[in-house]
């Protein structure tokens, strides 16, 4: 009778079942969880990812911007030469800008100048280049898409007189070193979509 009384009592089937409801519940909640960590990972990957491509871009235009060379070009259509630095309403271009720094480890017999220009293409931000300074019509750019999602991109110029210009060169300015004038500082204002307005300014000439 002893040994009847200290004999151990199994789980009733009740018990399992509660049991494993509880662990089920358990299970799923932690692989909710589990399942939000990765979700907010992926999501604070492409958050990063995007500033990443928005600080390569202005790093990009502002070396662009800061490295403008008082050299004007031909035109492809063979009218009048087009100034170093170049923004207009008649452009197709939002930016165009003949700069220095143009690295050749090839040694290859080219300048170190290159011209470059700037515009939006079906919501890309394309950069594009020409491999000579004085293009042809025939001359092909080579483009690179810097950033999706740009809705404007727009430049605003600080001449040496103190003005502001959201054109350049300035309206109505005229003379031999117009083509050759470089504004002092470049405002950039560039509008994301979902994001807003991104505002950056970049010294040009001193």
């Amino acid at each position: 009778m002893a040994a009847a009384k200290h004999r151990r009592r199994g789980f009733t089937l009740i018990e399992v079942l509660v049991a494993m409801a509880l662990f089920g519940v358990m299970s799923i909640l932690a692989y909710q969880a589990l399942g939000q960590t990765f979700f907010n990972a992926d999501l604070l990957g492409q958050r990063m990812d995007r500033l990443q491509a928005i600080q390569r871009t202005m790093r990009l235009l502002g070396r662009d911007l800061m490295q403008t060379a008082p050299r004007p070009v031909r035109d492809p259509l063979d009218g009048p030469p087009m100034p170093a630095i170049r923004t207009s309403p008649t452009s197709l271009f939002a930016l165009e800008v003949t700069h220095g720094g143009w690295p050749n480890p090839a040694g290859l017999p080219r300048s170190t100048l290159q011209r470059v220009a700037w515009r939006i293409e079906d919501g890309d931000l394309v950069r594009l280049h020409w491999n000579v300074l004085d293009a042809t019509i025939n001359t092909d750019p080579v483009g690179t898409i810097l950033l999706d999602g740009v809705e404007t991109i727009e430049f605003r110029y600080l001449a040496a007189n103190g003005e502001w210009s959201n054109q350049w060169p300035p309206l109505g300015a005229s003379g031999p070193g117009t083509l050759r004038a470089r504004p002092r500082v470049a405002e950039v204002v560039l509008t994301l979509s979902g994001e807003g307005e991104i505002r950056r300014f970049f010294e040009v000439a001193p």
